[in-house]
């Protein structure tokens, strides 16, 4: 169940917004539930982290880089 809540921002920037979801084929209440799931589910402490980079292991460069080698632009 949906239930309502009251935020307050200034208006240029919540014009702004609403554009930019319109721009974007959606709106910004869809924007904000999402952003509220990821806030409420962001992980709050070292376990919670460790727990969510686990889910990351399959990502391996290959190799192991320098210092040097990672700071090449």
């Amino acid at each position: 169940m949906l239930q309502n809540i009251t935020l307050s921002a200034e208006k240029m920037m919540i014009e702004r917004a609403r554009q930019k979801a319109e721009a974007q084929n959606t709106t910004l209440n869809a924007e904000f539930r999402r952003w509220l799931s990821s806030y409420a589910e962001a992980p709050q402490s070292a376990a919670d982290l460790a727990k969510l980079m686990e889910q990351f292991n399959y990502a391996n460069p290959g190799q192991h880089f320098t210092r040097d080698e990672m700071n090449e632009r």
